[in-house]
């Protein structure tokens, strides 16, 4: 057996090359070529370089390890399980399998070890840099002389699919724009994708200049020389202006006798034959599968050995950092808690409720406010900032030259925040925000997407919310995001009828573990107080009665956002004529379905089975709340350019429009006989 480093280092090498073969063979199902292609540089960056605990995989000054290449899991479950994390070889051996640890993609909170959800390309490659940004602006808040209690880097494997995807793009551009020489990334160059050679679509890219374009440093290497891969992590990290793109040129499949090179190698299993060959080649039993060699256990238990003494050095440091710095020592709790119920409950925002405001206002009233009790709050806008009504007064904007700032200038990079703002709740420590219009939040769909499987408490603020943004027409009027939004399992969507339900969501989603989508008006609303209805205001539990909830009602008008003030005036109209009726507020469905029966049947009775629901979006969804008697008045095509008044008369949002709707329900209803 061989002993020296160098020849140790192959080994282990070889051994996750042997593993990842073995586990696609046996599931019948992965992807092979690129752990094989990346074991190289994988060994040398975890055992040369990645500072981490598998005894403890969320200490907090870890260093960062991200496989933007999700498809290639195989390569980060083989780290894992030989690194010495709770990952057994019988998980490795359950690949792809129901109920196991070690599915197709990575997943986070799924496998000890896994930092973020990765598999649609460039979400990794995003989420560093967010990892990358928080990491620099904790240091700026905590560090001091002697204490560098934030001290890590974001390191990751990026792939030819990540480097084309557009998400990749902006974020590397905000990274360069930043200085984040935090972040590294091995780019496992091997020019074969899914169809084949990368000749097909990327021929005339030269990536070193482009990325270098942006800011970064760029090192080329050869992938399969592990001092070559070592000396160039040695320079990434000695830059700390800079964030770095190790271009590592690497064979897809290494190894392999006969698919080296080949595409198809990239998702399907090699086959018996060709992996009996490939080990052989690799000096490897060749009928021996799942097969560890006892040195390189031994060689990664020397490494786990290591890092525990620099783990147990950074407790011992951060002991005596919290009792130099006891206000510090009870900020970073706070950081690293959720805010604090009686913070939240004790909160009072004083709103003008004399004049209509818009909720986008008063969300930004409501930011304010909460900027100081909640102080890891951090975050901004993709270029729209003062739309949005984002920017955190008084806390500065974050640049290259001050990381200690809180307000994020994303520039026009919708994705990209999304995955940087993953990144940074990933972290740990931040709450994120960004803020665009909801109609953009299109592009930045995957990345929340992502947020809710992974359950990240990321904010999204959401602006001009229907066509009532007006004149800027169709284009910018979201007609069908409501709806879409609220098909994403996991996450809470709020769309607030005044100032008062706009603060009660935000402490809703400060409350929440999981990505919350706030939703905002563009024109003013009135205040719902000015209607005098009398009520706790319970905008946490997504729908409430705000009138008629004392007696029983002819029709029940369900109502969102700028819509409930159109449901109130309908209400006084149809009061007059002698129809009674019952107001609900129902700013979120997914609230409202956490919510016990008997609460839903409070304010949804089920003798009250006539129902309308009234919201400027696409109606589809509220078929479950107003029944087989109900009706749905909505917006099914899409808007117009116009003053907000004209589009509301055209498009039939008017209390008369309303009280018309109602009327022909009860018509319709009587009619039936029931």
């Amino acid at each position: 057996m061989k002993t020296n480093s160098q020849d140790l280092m192959m080994l282990a090498a070889n051994t996750i090359r042997c593993l990842a073969m073995d586990g696609v063979q046996k599931a019948n199902s992965g992807h092979p070529g690129m752990p094989m292609g990346s074991a190289d540089m994988a060994t040398v960056l975890w055992l040369k370089f990645l500072k981490f605990n598998p005894a403890n995989p969320q200490w907090a000054n870890r260093d960062r390890f991200i496989l933007s290449a999700g498809h290639g899991s195989m390569l980060l479950y083989s780290l894992i399980h030989l690194a010495g994390y709770d990952l057994p070889m019988s998980q490795l051996k359950e690949f792809r399998q129901w109920g196991s640890q070690t599915p197709g993609h990575p997943e986070y909170n799924h496998t000890p070890g896994v930092e973020t959800t990765t598999g649609p390309l460039g979400q990794g490659f995003a989420n560093g840099v967010g990892m990358a940004i928080a990491a620099r602006h904790l240091a700026a808040v905590f560090n001091e002389p002697q204490f560098p209690i934030v001290d890590n880097f974001i390191y990751g494997i990026v792939s030819d699919g990540d480097i084309m995807e557009g998400i990749a793009a902006e974020a590397a551009s905000l990274a360069g724009h930043l200085g984040l020489g935090n972040l590294i990334y091995l780019y496992d160059c091997n020019n074969i994708t899914i169809e084949g050679s990368t000749s097909l679509t990327f021929s005339k890219e030269d990536v070193a200049r482009r990325f270098k374009a942006y800011g970064w440093q760029t090192i080329s290497v050869d992938g399969h020389n592990m001092d070559a891969v070592e000396k160039a992590i040695k320079k990434a990290k000695a830059d700390k202006h800079r964030p770095s793109l190790i271009i590592a040129h690497t064979h897809i499949a290494q190894g392999s006798p006969n698919v080296r090179d080949s595409a198809q190698s990239h998702g399907a299993p090699l086959g018996a034959e060709e992996i009996r060959l490939t080990k052989k080649n690799l000096g490897f039993p060749e009928d021996a599968d799942f097969y560890v060699p006892d040195a390189v256990y031994e060689l990664f238990k020397k490494r786990a050995e290591e890092l525990k003494k620099k783990s147990d050095d950074w407790n011992s440091l951060f002991k005596r950092y919290c009792a130099k710095f006891p206000e510090k020592a009870n900020l970073w709790t706070i950081y690293h808690q959720c805010p604090a119920e009686k913070v939240l409950d004790n909160l009072h925002v004083e709103f003008d409720t004399e004049k209509s405001v818009a909720t986008r206002a008063s969300s930004g009233q409501a930011l304010q406010a909460l900027a100081p009790v909640v102080p890891n709050l951090v975050g901004g806008s993709a270029d729209l900032a003062p739309s949005n009504v984002t920017f955190l007064k008084g806390y500065g904007s974050l640049s290259a030259q001050n990381f200690n700032a809180r307000n994020i200038h994303f520039g026009i990079r919708e994705h990209a925040m999304g995955g940087i703002m993953n990144g940074m709740a990933l972290y740990g420590g931040i709450i994120p925000f960004g803020g665009t219009f909801l109609v953009f939040s299109d592009y930045m769909r995957p990345a929340i997407r992502l947020a809710a499987l992974m359950r990240l408490k990321v904010i999204y603020v959401f602006t001009h919310d229907s066509i009532f943004l007006g004149e800027d027409g169709p284009t910018h009027q979201s007609v069908e995001h409501m709806a879409s939004l609220r098909l994403i399992p996991g996450l809470s969507v709020i769309r607030p009828a005044d100032a008062a339900e706009t603060l009660e969501a935000w402490k809703s989603a400060l409350r929440r573990q999981g990505p919350t989508a706030i939703i905002l008006s563009r024109q003013g609303l009135p205040h719902l107080a000015k209607y005098g209805c009398s009520f706790p205001l319970m905008t946490s539990r997504g729908a409430y009665v705000l009138c008629g909830k004392d007696e029983p009602a002819d029709c029940i008008i369900i109502a969102t956002g700028s819509e409930v003030s159109t449901a109130l005036d309908a209400h006084r109209i149809l009061l007059e004529k002698g129809i009674k009726t019952r107001v609900v507020s129902f700013p979120s469905w997914d609230l409202f379905e956490e919510q016990t029966e008997d609460y839903k049947k409070e304010v949804l009775p089920d003798d009250m089975p006539v129902r309308l629901a009234v919201e400027a979006g696409r109606g589809m969804g509220w078929e479950r709340y107003v029944g087989a008697h109900g009706g749905i008045h909505s917006v099914e095509k899409f808007g117009a350019s116009a003053p907000p008044k004209v589009l509301g008369e055209k498009y039939g949002f008017t209390p008369q429009a309303v009280v018309e709707r109602v009327e022909k329900l009860l018509n319709d209803f009587k009619k039936g006989g029931r």
